[in-house]
């Protein structure tokens, strides 16, 4: 045999030992597609890395339209100097939904006339791999204090005070910052706790000179011992629902919401092969089932890993550098792979949240993903007894996976048997069919 075909071979031969053994921990399905936030039309994505009560929060820029018109508006807990507000790496946001997104894998079933090897010993986990100026009168006037001033690449940045919500949304509005009215409602209650602001709109002349297309992430860096996201201020001109992917990295492990249930989102289902050309669909329909399921007010977990390895891997793992560059700060040349991801994934509505998201970090390092199985049936010659029951069961495991799909997504089950090619009073003859 040439060397690469021996190398094939030994390779194949590995798989089959690890995917056959009987406390193997791989799951050996083939990852064939994933669900991240480009299904959706607006989805606002926050990366949070945490550790103690040092925060660096990355917030992904979703607005649409002319750079003049961009407003942000952030309450924060302190306020921030200019060393502790960056622009950040869209790539590296890319990389974290990559990563963690919900994935479609498939296998193959096995020749049942030829049963797998049978290996005696434990197999070892996985090993980790390594503002206009002059204007202080009418500031006064409205309680509105400007804290700091300053530019980070094509953003000019304000921390602000105010003393009453109405002051601020007036002071607003006559620098030029977009924002809808009836904005003091939701700033009232920031105000009352204390917090600043962080205000940002776009240097035009920067933004231009630079010659970017999209606005770039904006990053900051400031200690806290309250680990919360506010959203509140998101849903002033909010038409419809909205989606908040929240990445959190942490070194100890899962990081739940304290107000709002964190439930996992509907996992592991064994669903019909026809899917792998309609994933997309299928994850928008059954998150939408799950989330009138649960009452339209609960957080979905979509992921939780250590960050070092993934299984099946969506995308690889990040590099030591971009994960430096998402925020985390306590990465160091002795331990490199303590990082921790949530994945938690928010559609909501001023109704229904009408509290900001407040977190906790726990040490529960149990692993989860949401994650959506093919089986494709073995198709070749099986003449022996085994092979003559695996055809007998077959349909009623065509008719099981039929009936999850439409229980996960709400489709019609009949018009799922006919993308199967099945119906429920003739099965036998669909595999006679398939076998013929």
């Amino acid at each position: 045999m040439k060397p690469v075909r021996i190398l094939i071979a030994l390779l194949l031969a590995v798989i089959a030992v690890i995917c056959f053994a009987p406390q193997a921990l791989a799951f050996c399905g083939f990852y064939v597609a994933k669900a991240d936030t480009k299904l959706y039309n607006q989805a606002s994505q926050v990366v949070i890395a945490r550790s103690g009560s040092r925060n660096i929060i990355t917030m992904a820029n979703d607005y649409q339209g002319e750079v003049k018109d961009f407003a942000l508006v952030v309450p924060v807990p302190v306020v921030l100097e200019k060393e502790q507000v960056h622009v950040g790496d869209a790539q590296v946001i890319e990389r974290l939904d990559n990563f963690s997104a919900p994935r479609l894998v498939e296998y193959f079933d096995p020749d049942p006339c030829t049963p797998p090897p049978v290996f005696d010993g434990a197999f070892a986990q996985p090993t980790l791999a390594p503002l206009a100026s002059g204007r202080a009168g009418r500031e006064e006037a409205l309680g509105v204090t400007v804290e700091a001033r300053f530019t980070v690449g094509e953003y000019d940045i304000l921390i602000l005070s105010a003393k009453e919500s109405n002051g601020l949304e007036t002071w607003l509005k006559e620098n030029g910052y977009r924002i809808p009215s009836g904005a003091s409602r939701l700033l009232q209650p920031y105000i009352r706790q204390g917090l600043k602001f962080f205000v940002a709109k776009v240097n035009l002349a920067e933004f231009e000179k630079a010659g970017y297309k999209l606005l770039r992430p904006l990053q900051m860096a400031y200690e806290s011992p309250r680990f919360m996201l506010p959203i509140r201020l998101g849903t002033i001109n909010a038409t419809s629902e909205q989606d908040l992917v929240v990445y959190i990295l942490s070194p100890q492990g899962q990081v739940e919401i304290t107000n709002y249930r964190t439930v996992k989102v509907p996992s592991d289902a064994e669903i019909p092969v026809f899917v792998k050309d309609e994933f997309g669909d299928f994850y928008k329909s059954m998150f939408q089932k799950a989330y009138e399921r649960e009452g339209k007010k609960v957080a979905f977990m979509e992921y939780a890993w250590n960050m070092a390895w993934c299984d099946p891997c969506a995308a690889e793992p990040l590099t030591p550098e971009e994960l430096k560059k998402a925020g985390v700060f306590w990465l160091n040349s002795n331990n490199q792979n303590n990082v921790f991801i949530t994945r938690l994934h928010v559609r909501y509505t001023a109704n229904k949240f009408p509290e900001d998201l407040i977190f906790q970090e726990t040490a529960n390092t149990e692993q989860f993903q949401g994650r959506y199985v093919l089986r494709h049936p073995f198709t070749g010659e099986m003449d022996c007894d085994a092979g003559k029951d695996y055809q007998e069961s077959l349909p009623d495991r065509l008719e099981e996976e039929a009936q999850t799909l439409a229980k996960l997504t709400g489709w019609k089950v009949d018009n799922i048997r006919r993308k199967m090619d099945i119906s429920e009073s003739q099965p036998q003859d669909w595999w006679h069919n398939v076998w013929h």
